[in-house]
């Protein structure tokens, strides 16, 4: 009972930012959901790292990066919004010419790391859900990311 009610807290809670990033300042949206992935990749690569058998697999802390991982990768969408496209981003114009294609590039990529921290439990399935999750991390890189 206690998970559902922060569960629903923390809905709530990324609902109302959502609207306030709406009407941000292109430049705070772009730093914002810049550092929102920035957190995701730095609890994605200790994962990878892990499943590449390039650190030792350290269960306790695979599961925190996972879920760190997980519930930071929500965080960026709502500041996807026009004027965003230029400034210091690496997002591409597509983006916003193809709001679809990425939206649905974004659902499969939510999907996969929503399964990270049920995975990292286990070496093996870390192994399988990283390699998923990094999947659908790229399709969206190779697309909507400048180098």
């Amino acid at each position: 009972m206690k998970q559902q009610v922060i569960a629903a807290a923390c809905t709530l809670a990324l609902g109302a930012a959502g609207a306030a990033l709406a009407q941000q300042k292109p430049e705070d949206a772009i730093k914002y959901r810049q550092s929102a992935l920035f957190i995701v990749g730095q609890n994605f690569g200790p994962l990878a790292a892990m499943a590449q058998g390039k650190m030792p697999y350290e269960k306790d802390a695979a599961m925190r990066h996972a879920e760190i991982a997980a519930f930071a990768a929500k965080l960026p969408w709502d500041s996807f919004h026009p004027g965003t496209d230029k400034g210091n981003t690496k997002a591409k114009p597509g983006i916003w010419e193809n709001l679809d294609d990425f939206k649905s590039k974004r659902e499969a990529m939510l999907a996969e790391i929503e399964k990270l921290p049920a995975a990292a439990g286990n070496l093996d399935s870390l192994k399988a859900q990283v390699g998923a999750t990094g999947k659908a991390c790229k399709a969206c890189h190779d697309e909507y990311r400048s180098k």
